[in-house]
């Protein structure tokens, strides 16, 4: 039996968006398990709480048994030896989400050898949302229920 193929989405989902959303769903059939990391950096100030996001992530994937949610703190790549993952997600949505994600992939490949990052372009009809624009919006008290997974409609 081959091993299981399971693959870390990480980021700090603050909050999660409809483009994450749809990342992970289109990747469902490509792995046996899609790990969702909620990193942990103590020089970010969050919107909200690490458990508020770990809800909202957990209700959006409700449904989908493949998908598990997971809080860490430190290098991604450690995590994902620790879990057993093979395989980073990152989107994309511009060129220079490319050149960044690159950067930090060759890193991880440098200090894992083995750790693949898989690159997947965002739905060009969501490429527009980011969760620092939600989190202004909220800011100025305003509606980002059309960015957001329905968990996190407040």
């Amino acid at each position: 039996m081959s091993a299981k193929r399971i693959a870390v989405f990480p980021g700090s989902f603050d909050p999660i968006t409809l483009g994450h959303e749809s990342i992970i769903r289109r990747c469902v059939p490509l792995f046996d398990e899609i790990v969702v990391g909620i990193g942990y950096n103590s020089n970010k100030n969050y919107y909200f709480s690490q458990d508020r996001r770990e809800h909202f992530i957990v209700r959006t994937f409700e449904d989908e048994p493949k998908v598990k949610v997971q809080r860490y703190n430190g290098l991604t790549v450690d995590f994902c030896k620790e879990i057993g993952a093979a395989f980073i997600l990152r989107g994309l949505r511009t060129s220079a989400d490319f050149e960044f994600e690159r950067a930090i992939a060759q890193m991880n490949q440098s200090m894992a050898p083995g750790l693949e990052t898989i690159f997947v372009v965002s739905d060009p009809a969501l490429s527009h949302i980011s969760s620092t624009i939600v989190r202004d919006i909220l800011y100025y008290q305003g509606d980002i229920s059309k960015f957001v997974p329905k968990a996190v409609h407040l």
